[in-house]
């Protein structure tokens, strides 16, 4: 079975990402809520993916060990992630948006996978690039794919949490201190 490639995966994605970016920005006037997470998030993501690249190009010598285990590893986190990220986005419907931004008609969404955790879109988006690190074989590539984009999703994260306790004052607050962040029973 020949497994899919680099440029596959890549596709893949960024065809996901951008069919959001494009059907999902919000027409609410965010009033400079998303502080300018989403463009963050672009710009790291990018960056990350063509350090990853060059990295893996550069570095031949830090390839990972048992290369097929951690090639299937990576594919099913990959999977695994663009699922959760779409359930999570399906869940939330109409309040999904890309950008940081709350509807007047705004409703606190705490079921399906917001019942295990607040982010399980971000849950997703991780997973992703974590699995896409694993299939670029590099101990380099797999730090540039993870680490700089999961440290800008905890910016993110941040921002949309405050946005969200303002929007919904104890209620998300209560909901916040009794759900994970991204990782059920752990963060």
């Amino acid at each position: 079975m020949t497994l899919p490639s680099f440029t596959t995966l890549s596709a893949l994605l960024l065809a996901s990402e951008f069919t959001l970016a494009v059907a999902k920005r919000s027409k609410v006037r965010g009033g400079g809520k998303d502080r300018s997470t989403l463009l963050l998030l672009w710009l790291v993501i990018c960056a990350s993916i063509f350090a990853g690249f060059f990295l893996r190009a550069a570095f031949p010598q830090a390839t990972l060990p048992h290369p097929r285990f951690f090639y299937v590893a990576g594919l099913v986190l990959f999977i695994l992630g663009l699922i959760i990220r779409w359930i999570a986005i399906i869940c939330l419907g109409r309040f999904f948006t890309v950008n940081v931004a709350i509807a007047e008609d705004h409703e606190l969404i705490t079921t399906g996978p917001y019942r295990y955790v607040r982010h399980p879109s971000y849950t997703g988006t991780l997973l992703i690039f974590l699995g896409f690190g694993l299939c670029m074989l590099n101990f380099y590539s797999l730090a540039a794919l993870f680490l700089p984009i999961a440290t800008a999703f905890l910016w993110r994260m941040h921002v949309e949490e405050n946005v969200l306790a303002e929007a919904f004052g104890d209620r998300y607050r209560d909901y916040a201190a009794c759900t994970r962040r991204i990782i059920p029973f752990f963060y």
